[in-house]
């Protein structure tokens, strides 16, 4: 066998002298989409509570509603008692359908725009990250729809928010396109853009960062997996910090009712749900569910972008190795 090939500057260990090259469009997306679908398996349990922190006591002053949920193990527990381990992955399968769509057109634009350079100059990782998120965001917006509704749906006597009563992700899109209309599907989208833009960006340009510094404190072997752990352990705190507060609003505008004019009954959009919930719950409100944020997004982070590493360094040494055959 030839040596092995450098890969481009997400995966490099060293950089390749003529600049990063990509691999092509269908075979990148493909990837990313599962690296983020093989994570969301093992985090969806952490979502359908962190749905439920974020939703529990809405618009109400602290101390003027039962908490039903008052932690990740201890609402981990009242899930899986009161729902059953089906309970604990709710929404998984629309769950999946988001990272698929979301993360395969994120991570596809993002390494695409690497290879063309524009993540080289000052801003440009930051930039380039919250384009890829924004536009992964939009694609896959009806798919975070349904997942917010499926994961917010229990019992009565753990149900917090309002309950769409859905019963399973097609009669979800089918009840939503029937009663608003294929503009219905995108509704909360403003909610959506924002939350995903800060975090792929944090979470895309801390990686790289990371990983750039990690490489240079020479702490490991130049192929070894560790930097990419590492770097994504890095990016997740990172993600979980600046996120959380777009989190929030994200799921509050997902799971409203509308009215018969098919306007949202507790928000308008971004600012005015912003507005409300610092008004009735105060600024802490913007990080309710903090802890699963960050024992879902770490996680998530970590398993996400390190499946994509290590597959896409794969796929580079496959394609580029003259003796392969």
């Amino acid at each position: 066998m030839g040596p092995t090939m450098p890969v481009p500057h997400l995966l490099e260990y060293p950089a390749r002298p003529g600049g990063p090259q990509a691999l092509c469009l269908p075979l990148d997306f493909a990837l990313g989409a599962l690296a983020c679908c093989g994570a969301c398996v093992f985090t969806n349990p952490l979502e359908v509570v962190k749905t439920r922190l974020q939703l529990q006591g809405e618009l109400r002053a602290r101390g003027s509603y039962p908490r039903h949920y008052r932690g990740v193990l201890q609402a981990l527990w009242l899930v899986g008692r009161t729902d059953g381990l089906r309970g604990l992955q709710k929404g998984l399968s629309a769950g999946l359908l988001y990272q698929a769509c979301m993360n395969g057109v994120r991570l596809g634009f993002y390494s695409y725009a690497e290879a063309a350079g524009l993540t080289a100059g000052p801003g440009g990782s930051l930039l380039v990250g919250a384009t890829a998120g924004a536009l992964g965001a939009f694609v896959a917006s009806p798919a975070y729809l349904v997942k917010t509704h499926l994961q917010a749906q229990a019992v009565e006597t753990i149900a917090v928010g309002h309950q769409h009563n859905h019963q399973g992700v097609s009669s979800a899109f089918a009840t939503i396109y029937r009663r608003e209309g294929v503009i219905g599907l995108w509704r909360g989208v403003n909610g959506a853009v924002p939350r995903v833009m800060v975090g792929s960006a944090s979470q895309l340009a801390t990686f790289s960062s990371a990983k750039d510094w990690v490489l240079q404190t020479q702490c490991f072997s130049p192929h070894s997996w560790l930097i990419a752990l590492t770097a994504a352990t890095i990016s997740g705190i990172a993600v979980t910090f600046t996120m959380t507060p777009f989190d929030v609003i994200s799921t509050r505008l997902y799971n409203q009712p509308v009215d018969e004019l098919r306007r949202g009954r507790l928000y308008s959009g971004f600012v005015d749900c912003l507005l409300k919930v610092c008004q009735t719950e105060g600024p802490l409100g913007l990080y309710k569910g903090m802890g699963p944020v960050f024992l879902r997004l770490a996680p998530h982070t970590v398993l996400s972008m390190l499946f994509w590493d290590l597959m896409r360094q794969r796929a580079f040494q496959y394609y580029e190795n003259p003796e392969r055959d």
